[in-house]
């Protein structure tokens, strides 16, 4: 059992990081700065040991570096672990979401719908039936406007179709694409009742993939993250 020491460590880490992180992803502060051990402990309320953990976590995003005698630099934007899940919630959450739902918008075009054409010859029967359960799912709580709820349904069914294509390197990217589609939700870029259209096409996946139909399957695929593309760019004019 944990302790409550343990659990108050925990939370003031996590405080830390959800404050400092998302700073340094919105460019406060800048790539080159440099802070020091003290200066992230005494600038949060922690003890040092918390702001190295909070360090140690930047450090493995490669938002940060450490040396000794010189202290902790921001990293430039290129050398960042940009398909980190966490990253990617800070940035959606920061000053260039339009910039990261573009750029996760293309890398969705340039796989999902290759995933679900190799989901019709890979899929196992236990994978059809996850896909279409949370069809079901979203169905049902997209005419509530359970947005919440249909998030997780959508987000299964995504994962899923993503391990079925049998390509692990495309099953990997199911936190990348659940972060757009929570990112979606929880920034008001979804309808307050989900498009029975979209719906239906997540449906026509599900059919496609159980009936081997791979050119319908990419089809379909194609057609969602095409409306998602659309939806993001009526919320963006630069996008």
């Amino acid at each position: 059992m944990r302790t409550q020491v343990d659990e108050s460590q925990s939370g003031l880490h996590e405080r830390v990081l959800a404050q400092l992180g998302p700073a340094i992803v919105a460019g406060e502060p800048a790539e080159g700065a440099v802070l020091t051990i003290d200066e992230i402990a005494a600038g949060h309320g922690v003890s040092r040991t918390v702001a190295r953990d909070v360090v140690k976590v930047l450090e493995s995003l490669q938002l940060v570096s450490t040396r000794r005698r010189i202290g902790v630099t921001v990293r430039p934007r290129a050398q960042w672990n940009v398909f980190d899940p966490r990253l990617i919630r800070w940035r959606l959450a920061g000053p260039d979401r339009a910039l990261q739902l573009r750029t996760l918008s293309e890398l969705r075009h340039g796989v999902e719908p290759i995933a679900a054409s190799l989901a019709a010859a890979n899929a196992s029967p236990e994978q059809c039936g996850a896909l279409t359960a949370a069809v079901i799912g979203m169905s049902v709580t997209g005419r509530r406007g359970a947005l919440e709820e249909y998030l997780q349904y959508d987000m299964a069914f995504h994962r899923t179709l993503l391990a079925a294509s049998g390509n692990d390197m495309f099953a990997a990217l199911a936190g990348v694409v659940g972060e757009v589609l929570a990112g979606r939700t929880h920034h008001d870029l979804m309808p307050a009742h989900p498009e029975p259209a979209a719906i239906r096409l997540h449906a026509d996946i599900a059919e496609a993939v159980a009936s081997g139909d791979a050119a319908g399957a990419g089809r379909a695929m194609k057609a969602i993250v095409d409306e998602a593309q659309q939806a993001m760019a009526a919320a963006f004019p630069t996008f």
